[in-house]
């Protein structure tokens, strides 16, 4: 071996997939977004999607490169697209202090969350942005700004929705005029927010159970369940976390790429793979370690509904005249507009790697399609 240490090892969630997802299927009844998450997800960069060889022009080196799958659950697929995300979003950030707040469901409303996704998940949504709006207005007297992202999972993979909210230290002035801000260390009191959010969740809850959109729910058939599970959530306190600002809107971009386009487990996460376990990272420096199908089974409980928009705005970052009127009351000018960049500019970018350069002489490489190989058997589909 060379001098230094042995080249780390490294794992892809997709020979997960590969090897365990038959074993999964005769376990557990998937739906049809849960095995087109899987298939995709075992077909990225394989020659199945077809892809290109970068010959090159002067050593007349070749190498394959498949396409992706675009998968928005696919580990491999997230980067050039929360980079591409980053861009398109330096034109609405405001520069100026942003706080991180975290809205979470308790544990009491996780079957129902699992059991109505679409309508309980539009529901976070939804109040998480109308307490910070009462919030902004009551204490402000201001319209505030949030980007808000949707998580569904613990650092082990367990179902756990949750709300992440990148939100403006301030606000455009009810009459437009002015911007008024929020204290640098402290957006809202955090004890308050976790009161009317709790309310808000739970009126919503209410009127969604009084339309029939619960109908079907186990734990509702008894006709005082609904009214049951009300009652305990009522009485305990539901956690909503703040933290103070970031001080510049470079800073906030960085800082909400983190969430944007992350998926429930990244490659980078793996420590180690066998046929029985799966060992991967968690928290402060922990490991979980699990058998590969339970680590499937835990993953395609956080494929989200067709068409469902897990990053959302609100306030002034849903409108676009507001968010005028706001640089305007700032004195900021909106950001130049950024050349476009290529996906090649953008892999550079974050690797380092130009592929449009040969990996072994650095000479400019031609790119030949690829033919697209044979689809895998339809129960894959």
């Amino acid at each position: 071996m060379a001098a230094g240490r042995a080249a780390k090892q490294r794992f892809d969630f997709a020979d997960i997939v590969r090897a365990h997802r038959e074993q999964l299927e005769t376990t557990t009844v998937l739906g049809h977004r849960q095995r087109r998450v899987l298939v995709d997800i075992e077909r990225c960069r394989t020659a199945a999607l077809g892809g290109h060889v970068d010959q090159c022009t002067s050593c007349g080196h070749e190498h394959p490169s498949y396409n992706s799958c675009r998968n928005r659950h696919c580990p491999k697929c997230q980067a050039l697209a929360q980079e591409k995300w980053i861009e398109a979003q330096r034109a609405r950030m405001l520069d100026v202090p942003h706080f991180h707040v975290v809205f979470t469901l308790p544990a009491e409303l996780r079957s129902l969350a699992a059991f109505a996704r679409r309508r309980v998940f539009n529901l976070l949504f939804r109040v998480a942005a109308s307490t910070l709006a009462a919030f902004a207005d009551s204490r402000l007297s201001a319209t505030a700004g949030a980007t808000l992202v949707l998580h569904t999972w613990t650092r082990k993979l367990e179902f756990h929705p949750h709300i992440h909210a990148i939100v403006t230290g301030g606000g455009l002035s009810t009459d437009g005029a002015r911007w008024n801000a929020a204290q640098r260390a402290f957006l809202f009191p955090v004890k308050a927010m976790s009161v009317v959010f709790r309310a808000k969740m739970l009126a919503a809850l209410r009127r969604a159970y009084r339309q029939g959109h619960f109908e079907g729910f186990a734990d509702f058939e008894d006709p005082e369940g609904f009214a049951r599970l009300a009652r305990s959530i009522a009485k305990l306190p539901w956690h909503l976390y703040a933290k103070p600002s970031f001080a510049r809107a470079q800073y906030v971009l960085e800082y909400l790429g983190r969430y944007t386009h992350r998926v429930g487990l990244s490659n980078s996460r793996l420590v180690s793979v066998t046929d029985s376990a799966v060992t991967f990272r968690t928290k402060a420096g922990k490991t979980a370690t699990v058998h590969p199908v339970t680590l499937l089974r835990r993953f395609v409980e956080h494929v989200l509904p067709h068409g469902f928009h897990k990053i959302r705005h609100a306030g002034l970052y849903a409108s676009p005249e507001l968010l005028v009127k706001a640089r305007a009351a700032i004195g900021s000018r909106p950001p130049r507009r950024r050349r476009p960049t290529s996906w090649i500019e953008r892999l550079r970018l974050l690797t380092g790697r130009d592929a449009s350069r040969c990996r072994r002489c650095g000479a400019a490489v031609v790119m030949c399609p690829l033919a697209l190989a044979r689809a895998p058997p339809a129960r894959a589909s």
